[in-house]
This record gives structure tokens, sequence and C-alpha cells, in this order.
């Protein structure tokens, strides 16, 4: 399998004995017991929840006193690049503990960035996670995180506007189009905001044609299939009739604010958007913003399963401290905080039990739709399947690529990274 940056074995012994984060001074005191020292914890959330995180991973010195917790704030767009390049000794500077995206797990592990987890006190009721979170922490039969929060895409709506335009939430694309004009005549507002810069929010396009990115038990390239050229050619569609509006820069705080301010009735987004939204001012009253399923293509329908992790870095030089506090990060009491406070979804099954969280709007929606979300394939190479449909994507929106010269383009790209697939 290919090692990415060319990693040997002699480096990464070299990465866990040398390029620890922190000093001596950050160890645990064995003489003693007690966990001591300190954990820099990089944590990937966004603006509207990093105070939240910031203050339940200081609270982790409640319980262990004589450990310092550093969290450092890193922006979820450099956090790859950065930790990958902290990670093999480049200067030090990498996390005791990260909060790492489900599709970047294989991809660290694949070039031992990540300490194994399995028969440490990191993992405890391994049984209690769900299942396709659980999936994602797994690489080559070893266990390399801890899930923290599990999501998917949904359809966000305001209720106001179509209730205005005399229009039902709609169930699929075509629905959307066919309310379009009643929106805009009756509102002013656009029907729906098109992420056009992200590939992520590609996929449910991509399943709702009844397609994938692979076929990973077959190694087998599948975007380049007939549902990815209608997938394309159904988000370019939504733009050139004027259903949609999209940006291919700067897709979040465009999209965010334009749902925000009313000028447009409907996004696609998922459930690290509710704070974002709802300090908007048409949803002063809470009970304005909808949620419901993404609407479905001409075959099916479906969101990615998302979500982020705990990973511990393997040249930490508190790795008992690290373990642990993996352990209190993915607790189901921290987990209920995190859903209290943020409306963000659990991965622990006993959480959804809990009152709170099952009065909890949000959850009430995204439970079910992260129970029938698309699992994407836990593979190495797994986060680079997205730069060849960003390319794509951005190509089709701007009217430079036509939707099928877009899909095979994409899956030749996927060829050239997948090189013993077909």
């Amino acid at each position: 399998m290919r090692r990415g940056i060319g990693i040997t074995a002699l480096v990464a012994a070299l990465a866990l004995s040398v390029t620890a984060c922190g000093s001596d001074d950050d160890k645990q005191d064995k003489g003693s017991g007690e966990l001591s020292g300190t954990i820099t914890f990089w944590d990937t959330s966004n603006d509207a929840e990093k105070a939240v995180y910031k203050k339940i991973a200081e609270d982790f010195t409640k319980l262990h006193p004589k450990v310092k917790v550093k969290h450092v704030s890193v922006d979820f767009g450099e956090a790859n690049n950065k930790f990958k390049n902290a990670a093999p000794g480049k200067g030090g500077g990498a996390p005791d503990v990260m909060r790492t995206e489900v599709a970047w797990v294989a991809d660290f592990a694949n070039l031992d960035y990540l300490a194994p987890l399995d028969g440490t006190p990191a993992i405890e009721d391994q049984d209690d996670y769900l299942p396709t979170a659980w999936g994602s922490t797994q690489f080559n039969g070893k266990t390399y995180a801890v899930p923290q929060v599990t999501d998917t895409l949904a359809l966000f709506y305001n209720k106001k506007l179509l209730k205005e335009a005399g229009v039902e939430v709609p169930q699929s694309l075509e629905d959307v189009k066919k309310s379009a004009k009643k929106i805009k005549d009756k509102t002013g507002a656009t029907a729906l905001y098109l992420r056009g810069d992200d590939p992520y929010w590609f996929l449910p396009y991509l399943y709702g044609e009844g397609g994938d990115m692979l076929d990973a038990d077959a190694k087998k390239v599948t975007i380049d299939q007939e549902a990815g050229v209608k997938a394309f050619a159904a988000m370019k569609d939504l733009v050139d009739s004027k259903a949609a509006l999209t940006d291919l820069t700067d897709g979040w705080d465009n999209g965010q604010t334009a749902f925000k301010n009313g000028d447009v009735a409907m996004m696609i987004n998922g459930p690290w958007a509710i704070e974002d939204s709802l300090s908007g001012k048409q949803f002063k009253d809470k009970g304005n913003l909808g949620v419901a399923a993404v609407p479905a293509g001409s075959k099916a329908q479906g969101a990615p399963q998302g979500g982020w992790n705990l990973s511990v870095y393997a040249g930490s030089r508190n790795l008992d401290a690290s373990y642990e506090f993996v352990k209190y990060m993915s607790s189901p009491e921290v987990q209920q905080r995190t859903t209290e406070e943020l409306s963000l979804l659990p991965t622990r099954k006993s959480v959804y039990d809990v009152d709170s969280v099952k009065k909890n709007e949000m959850v009430q929606f995204f439970k079910p739709a992260v129970d029938k979300a698309v699992e994407r394939p836990w593979i190495a190479e797994g986060n680079s399947l997205f730069e060849p449909i960003k390319v794509s994507q951005h190509e089709v929106l701007a009217g430079t690529t036509s939707p099928k010269d877009a899909a095979k383009k994409a899956g030749d790209a996927y060829r050239k990274i997948l090189k013993d697939w077909k």
C-alpha cells in the first residue's frame, strides 16, 4: 500500500522516541502512579463549538489535578496538513490528542502517526458505540481512534418562508425545482443554497442517483458510472434553473449568511451548523428552523456518514494521560453534555436513552438519519478521494466541463490514487 510521504519503520521508531510533544516534564510521574504532566489537545471544532469544547477539555483536570490540558483550536481546513507536517518530526509540535475527522483516521494510521488503542484505557464499553461510528476507527485490524461525535447531512428549512410560499417541505430534488418559483414570487428568496465548493456535499446527489464513489469489496471505482454523471448533472440543473444559489469559493460563510438572513429558504447541512444557524435573524424564534431528510434524487435518498473521532499521537510522551483523556472526552457524560449544549449527535447508544438527549429536537431527527447514513470506505486513501470531486464539481458548476467529462475525470484521478483498483 502507498505510504504517502514514504516514512520507513526506522523513521517511525525515531518519531516515537524523539519527536514527542512537549518536554520531559510532560511525562507521567511513574513513581507516584498518579497522572501528571501536560496534554496538548488539538480541537478542530468550529467557532460556535470551540468554547464549549475548551471548557470540557480543561475540566479533565478536575479528575486529574496534576495534569494540565493545553487546548489548541486548529482550523479544520488546515488541521490535516498541519498534523502531517508535525507528526514525522519536522520541528515537532504534534499534539498528544487530536479531534480527528473520520476520514483521516485510516490515513494517519497508515503513516504510523497514531497509537493503537486496543487494550488501553481509552476504550471503554466498546459495545456501547454505534456500529457505523466504530467502523471509522478501524484500520488493518486495529483500533486507532474512539468515536466522539457522529453526523450526517440533512435539509435545513425556514418554516416561515415555506409557509408564506404555500409549499410543502420537498421530498426530492424535483420537488425543490417545482417549489422554487412559488418561493421566489411569494417571499423573494431563492429556494436552495447549494454548496459548490465542498465535495462532501456532492455525496447526497451521488447516493440519490443510486451510486457511490467506490465498490470497496470489488476494489472498483464507480464514481464515473452513470450515477456519477447524473449527480453532477442534477447539481448543475438546480443552479441553471435558478432553484439554487451556489458559491465556488466560500460556500460555508456565504451559505450560512444567506440562510440566516432569509435570502434562501433551504440549505443542506449537518448538526454542526445548528448553533450558528439559530444565531441568524430569521431564527430568533428557534422554532422557525426545520430539519428534514435530504431530498431524494431519481433513484434513492441518502446522506454520508460523518463525524469526529479522538486519536492519540504515537509519539506522545504522555501516553497514559492521553489514553485517559480520550476515555474522558468520549465518555457518556461528556457526550451528553455536548448534545445538551451544542445539539451534536452522540456515538454511544446509551446516551440516546438520557431524557435530555431524547427531548433534543435535532437529535430526534438526526438519529434516524444517522442510522440510515451511507458508510464511506475507510481506506487510507479515503480522504484523497474528495479533491478529484471538488475539481470536477467546480468545473461543472462553472460551466467549463460537462457532467460526463467531470465524472470521467474524477474516475481517472481515483485510479491514479488507487493503483491496484479497476
